[in-house]
Parts: structure tokens; C-alpha cells; sequence
């Protein structure tokens, strides 16, 4: 693990959450605490740390919760199935652990489709939150717009099972993977990149790959709820979303702003896939804060 990595896992710790070894990360307020906790939920193939550049400005004027998904991250990587629903059973139980009960939601990618079933669990009364408010991020919230990768596209055509060896998924082709969908005007360094790295490499978690992608044919199939609870959750929505993303293209935003007139839009020029990322200042003022 490089000094970045360290210094993340340094700010959290792993719990046993659903019978699972989870990494997460709780931080206080830096300041008057002025709004209700928001829970963080990352993206395929990453991790918590894709908000590593901008979790202090969100800690501004409250509390900020994350963890990494069941298979991804510094979180127990077993070889098994990965589905969306124990990834939503996973943030109930962090919540529920903190005695939490209103919060809003910050999702991105994969995040995206968890967030929505949690979304409509909340409205079928089966999680006991109050949902104040939730900012969205660049996520295939509608499958058949999706510019899936070549990449994705080769995870997906191999057997839903382990990688024997790393001769597929070495490190130079992850990280090749993962700097193609940042936009010309990215910012993000070597060190950030190896770090990247070093959390989907712990325990051997790239040859799970074609386990963890599949939540790509879960979003298919049941899309019509994931996205119907993003669509019709009453909650304030915000979306922000880089315009220049190859995969999850800006004509989902712009379907969704259709389906939610009232949500404010943030396109981000010259961003990508990981606007967190490439792009934090401007992300954190797309959300109302103003970074230090």
C-alpha cells in the first residue's frame, strides 16, 4: 500500500456487518454540524477511496459515513456471488449499527443502483430512514444507453467465477481501464492511480472481477425498480455528472432530468467517469460546498 492508501485505511476500520468483514469509515463534523449524516455509496471496480479528495469538504457541516462494498476495496473478498441486494443489506446494517435514521445519500456508479434499492425499500416502509436529500453521480442508470467498455465487455462474457492467475488482469491493464473513462481535464496523479491499485489488488480482489461485474445484468433485469426509486423518490435531488464520461454517457442525465424536472443538474466540462476524482473542487461546489 503506497502513502495514499495507507493513509485511508488509517481513517477507517473493518466491522463485521452482515456476517462480513467490512472496511469502513466514520467521520465526525468538522465544524457546527448543520446537516444530517450522508452515506457514500462508490463505484465499480473501485472503493471508498475514489472519495478520498473531496470527504473532507463533505465533512464541512456533517457527518460522513462510507464503506467499501462486499468484494471491493479493504472489505472481505470471498469467492462467491455478488449481488446488489447484499451490498443495500450491507449500508442497512452499517446504518442501523450507528443508530442512524436520517440521512442523505451521495452515489456513484454501481452506488447508483444500490442507492436505488435502497431508495425503494425506504418507500415500501422496509428501511426505517428518513431520506432528507441525495446527490447522484455518473452511473448507467439506464442500461440501454450504456457505452459499456471493451473492457466490461470481456468481464462479462467470461464465466461468473474466480480468475485462476493475474495474465488477464494485470495491473497496467486495470489501471489503463480505469484512466480511459477520465476526461481530457482530469487531475489525477500516479500516486492515486497506484493506490487505486493496491485496494482492488488486496486480496486478489482484481480476479474477481467477473464475480463483481455482474451486477451489470442485476441492473438489467430489474431496472424498472432501481431507477423507478430514483425516479420517484420524493427526496431533493441533485445530479452531477461528467459531461465527457465514455460509459455512463450524459444523455442519462439528461433522460433522468426529464423524468425529475424539479433536480438540479451540474454538467462538469472536461470531466469523466469520476468527477470525485478528477475533478474535486468543482464536484464539491456542484454539491454546495466550498472546498477549503
Amino acid at each position: 500500500m503506497n502513502r495514499l492508501g495507507e493513509a485511508w485505511r488509517e481513517r477507517g476500520q473493518v466491522v463485521s456487518l452482515c456476517g462480513r468483514q467490512i472496511f469502513t469509515v466514520d467521520l465526525p463534523a468538522r465544524g457546527t454540524e448543520l446537516h444530517p449524516p450522508l452515506l457514500v455509496l462508490h463505484g465499480f471496480p473501485t472503493s471508498s477511496f475514489d472519495f478520498h479528495r473531496v470527504v473532507d469538504g463533505l465533512a464541512a457541516h456533517r457527518r460522513v459515513l462510507l464503506f467499501d462494498m462486499f468484494g471491493y476495496g479493504l472489505s472481505e473478498k470471498p469467492d462467491v456471488a455478488y449481488r446488489l441486494t447484499r451490498q443495500a443489506d450491507i449500508a442497512v446494517a452499517f446504518t442501523e449499527s450507528l443508530g442512524i435514521d436520517r440521512l442523505g445519500l451521495l452515489t456513484h456508479d454501481i452506488g447508483d443502483s444500490v442507492g436505488g434499492e435502497l431508495l425503494a425499500r425506504q418507500l415500501e416502509g422496509s428501511w426505517d430512514v428518513e431520506i432528507t436529500g441525495r446527490t447522484l453521480s455518473n452511473g448507467s442508470i439506464y442500461i440501454e444507453l450504456a457505452h459499456l467498455s471493451a473492457g466490461q465487455t470481456l468481464l462479462l462474457d467470461l464465466p461468473d467465477q474466480r480468475l485462476a492467475d493475474d495474465s488477464l488482469l494485470d495491473r497496467s491493464t486495470v489501471l489503463a481501464g480505469l484512466a480511459s473513462t477520465f476526461g481530457p481535464e482530469a487531475s489525477v496523479g500516479d500516486d492515486q492511480l497506484a493506490a487505486q491499485w493496491k485496494m482492488l489488488a488486496h486480496l486478489d480482489g482484481h480476479r474477481l472481477l467477473p464475480r463483481t461485474i455482474r451486477y451489470v445484468e442485476k441492473r438489467r433485469r430489474d431496472e424498472g425498480r432501481f431507477t423507478g426509486a430514483i425516479e420517484d423518490h420524493p427526496s431533493p435531488l441533485t445530479v452531477v455528472w461528467g459531461r465527457d464520461d465514455p460509459i455512463a454517457v450524459v444523455a442519462m442525465a439528461d433522460r433522468l432530468l426529464r423524468a425529475r424536472p424539479d433536480a438540479g443538474l451540474h454538467l462538469l466540462g472536461g470531466v469523466g467517469h469520476y468527477p470525485m476524482l478528477e475533478a474535486p473542487d468543482r464536484f464539491l461546489r456542484a454539491m454546495g460546498v466550498v472546498a477549503d
